[in-house]
Formats: C-alpha cells, sequence, structure tokens
C-alpha cells in the first residue's frame, strides 16, 4: 500500500499511529492506520484483505506515494479470528504506560567538612550536590561551585516528560509564526451588550430546536453579523496576493474549534446564502466532525475571513491571530454582567468583548473600526438588521 494524497500541494504525511500489528489480518476499507498531514489527521484504510507487514514506524515522515505497509491477499483468515476492531470492543485498552524523563539523580556521598560549612552557609542541601570525590564524597571545591536553586527545596519530583509534535501542530505553529512575522497585524476592540440576543434566544431557542433539530447559539448572529460588516467593508473581505489586493463577493466563514488533535479550522462556504437555521446545522456537522477526527483537508482549505470563540474556555479579552492569507479575524469572548451605563443610569448588563485582529497593509484603521462597530451594531439591534423585523420568519418558524 501506498500513502494517497490527502489533498493539493501536500507532499508528505506522518505515521502518528498504527492500528494494527505487524503480521495481523485486516479487512478491506478497515482503518489501519491514523498519518498526520500538515493541515489534519486521516484515517488509512485497508486497500484489500490479507495479513499485513508494516514498513514504517511511528513517527515517520513517509512522502506521498511511498510504500508504508504490505498486505499479503493470499493469506486466509484464522480460524476464529477476530478483527482488530472487535477486540478492541471486547478487550479493554490497557492504558499506556505514561512516559516521563527521570528526574536527576545526585550522588548521596557524604561532605567533608569545609564542605558541609559552605553549603550550610549558602543553604543547601549536600544531597542535592553531585560529589566529584572519591565514591561521590562532596568535596571543597563542590561546595564552592554550588548554586543555590531560585527556590526552596522540597523534596517533591522534579522529573520532565518529553514528545515529539504531530505533523498538525508543527504546521499550526509555522502558519502562527508566518501570520505575525509576514502582516502588519493590528488588533481593534470593542463591546456589545448582549441583552437583545439573550431575550431572543429566551424566547425562541426551545421552538428553533424543536422544529430545526439544532440550538440557537451565538455563532449564527455573530456569524450573520459579520457577513453583513464584510460586504459594507470588502477590504476587510480581502488578501494579498503578490502585488495585488484580491477581493470576494462571497463569504467563506472560517470556525475555529477545538479537536482531539489541537485546532481545526473548517470553513463554511457561500454564508451570505445561509440563514439562521443554515448556519447553526453547518456548525453543528463541522464542529462533529472536527470532534471525530472525521474533518478532511477540502473542508478546511480556503476561507476569507475567520471567527474564534474562545469565550467558551473562559477568555475574557485575547488578541486573535491572523489566518493567513486571510486579513482579518473576530475574537468572541465570555459574557459576563457588567454595571454599564444606559441614559445616564448604571444597570446590570451582559457584555462581551470583541476583537478583531487585521492585515494594517489593506484595511485602514478607519475601515477596521467601522467593520467591527458594525458587527456591533447588528449584534445589539438583531431584531431590525438581521431579522429584517420579522423574528419568526428570520428563524423559519
Amino acid at each position: 500500500m501506498k500513502v494517497p494524497s490527502p489533498g493539493e500541494s501536500i507532499t508528505e504525511v506522518e505515521i502518528a499511529t498504527w492500528l494494527v500489528e505487524d503480521g495481523d489480518y485486516v479487512e478491506k476499507d478497515q482503518a489501519i492506520a491514523e498519518v498526520d498531514s500538515d493541515k489534519a489527521t486521516l484515517e488509512l484504510p485497508a486497500e484489500a484483505s490479507g495479513t499485513i507487514t508494516l514498513k514504517a514506524e511511528e513517527g515517520d515522515a513517509v512522502e506521498v506515494g511511498a510504500v508504508v505497509c504490505l498486505i499479503d491477499t493470499s493469506a486466509t483468515k484464522p480460524e476464529g479470528d477476530v478483527s482488530t476492531e472487535e477486540k478492541k470492543e471486547e478487550t479493554p485498552k490497557a492504558e499506556a504506560p505514561k512516559v516521563t524523563a527521570e528526574a536527576k539523580t545526585y550522588a548521596t556521598g557524604t561532605a567533608s567538612p569545609a564542605a558541609k560549612k559552605i553549603l550550610s552557609e549558602k543553604r543547601i542541601d549536600t544531597a542535592s550536590i553531585s560529589g566529584t570525590g572519591k565514591d561521590g564524597r562532596v568535596t571543597k571545591e563542590d561546595a564552592i561551585n554550588a548554586v543555590p536553586s531560585m527556590g526552596t527545596p522540597t523534596g517533591g519530583s522534579r522529573g520532565t516528560s518529553r514528545s515529539k509534535m504531530s505533523m498538525l501542530r508543527r504546521k499550526v505553529a509555522e502558519r502562527l509564526v508566518e501570520a505575525k512575522n509576514t502582516t502588519a497585524m493590528l488588533t481593534t476592540f470593542n463591546e456589545v451588550d448582549m441583552s437583545p440576543i439573550f431575550a431572543l434566544r429566551k424566547e425562541y431557542k426551545e421552538t428553533f430546536k424543536a422544529k430545526h433539530g439544532v440550538g440557537l447559539g451565538f455563532m449564527s448572529f455573530f456569524t450573520l453579523a459579520v457577513v453583513r460588516a464584510l460586504k459594507m467593508y470588502p477590504a476587510v473581505n480581502s488578501m494579498i496576493d503578490g502585488k495585488e489586493m484580491l477581493s470576494y463577493d462571497f463569504c467563506d466563514i472560517s470556525i475555529a474549534v477545538s479537536g482531539p488533535k489541537g485546532l481545526m479550522v473548517p470553513v463554511m462556504r457561500n454564508v451570505e446564502n445561509l440563514s439562521f437555521r443554515g448556519v447553526e446545522a453547518e456548525v453543528k456537522r463541522l464542529a462533529i466532525r472536527a470532534r471525530d477526527g472525521q474533518i478532511t483537508v477540502d473542508e478546511m482549505t480556503g476561507g476569507t475571513f475567520t471567527i474564534s470563540n474562545g469565550g467558551v474556555f473562559g477568555s475574557m479579552l485575547s488578541t486573535p491571530i491572523i489566518n493567513p492569507p486571510q486579513s482579518g479575524i473576530l475574537g468572541m469572548h465570555n459574557i459576563v454582567e457588567r454595571p454599564v451605563a444606559i441614559n445616564g443610569n448604571i444597570e446590570i448588563r451582559p457584555i462581551m468583548y470583541v476583537a478583531l485582529s487585521y492585515d494594517h497593509r489593506i484595511i485602514d484603521g478607519k475601515e477596521s473600526v467601522g467593520f467591527l462597530v458594525a458587527v456591533k451594531e447588528a449584534l445589539e439591534n438583531p431584531i431590525e438588521i438581521l431579522m429584517n423585523n420579522d423574528v419568526k420568519k428570520a428563524l423559519e418558524l
């Protein structure tokens, strides 16, 4: 079996996990390995039934088209043998032993009287010094060269662990550094009074879920508010291509979601044509696929603007990093009841801080601030601006 191409521009993958062992009998289309590319983690299915011989180790980087295993199709399934999947169900998987690097073991030899005096003055435990004298004896020179630790010795574990970063995580790291180094990134902030959206969700969320099978969340409001703002400020829906600015007349919105292999950024296509129900259904579909590790490279390719919701993890405020080659990203945060001035009176309102990071090379400050204000206006007056004063029609109830 050769490594299939996971997508355009991908030249190599990394064997993340073998799901079978060398010499196992596998069935056709059975998942035999998980492979990491720089964009996603994918399952590798067996191309035929037979006995498998592995040709690559876990952690190996292999080129697309390279042979990773052999399958002897002439082999017959052993009598009474069960598939690997059945074995998984029948036999609880033993917990993998935790691998930690051993803490440095210090010599426990005695110390000379002079060394003891020096160590006592430095308030250093003799047992923490590696002696160079006979049988590990701590000499006066060892004591003079000893450096006190920065903290109080407690005798607790000081072990460390080291693990290889996945290809996906390494690529994410490269792209984040690239975004910081190659864009003139700035961030502008604002706050949103979420009271109107709270009131709408309280009144209609049960009916909406019963009718459409998905919840009425915040993402649909934010996504549709972003689409409106992108139409008002097309520079934010653009990106630099060489010496040209490439603008789009459609809105493909990337949404940052947390998956088992790390951050995933699937794309909702042509969101300008989606309703509240359409956005919520697509967000749910993509989030489930990301969670289950089924997201494909094509589903994460493209995107003209990104929305990231750090609020689900409790973030109050952050400066999201642009997802290149895009020029803008909107950061949502947690909603906290805060005292605000309303018509000269202090009231408690559910407030969310929002942040727009943008590439100043093609987006001016006036456009960036105007964009975020347009998002704020739509969220604080959703019935008029996002629903055209007809809530039931907008929610398809």
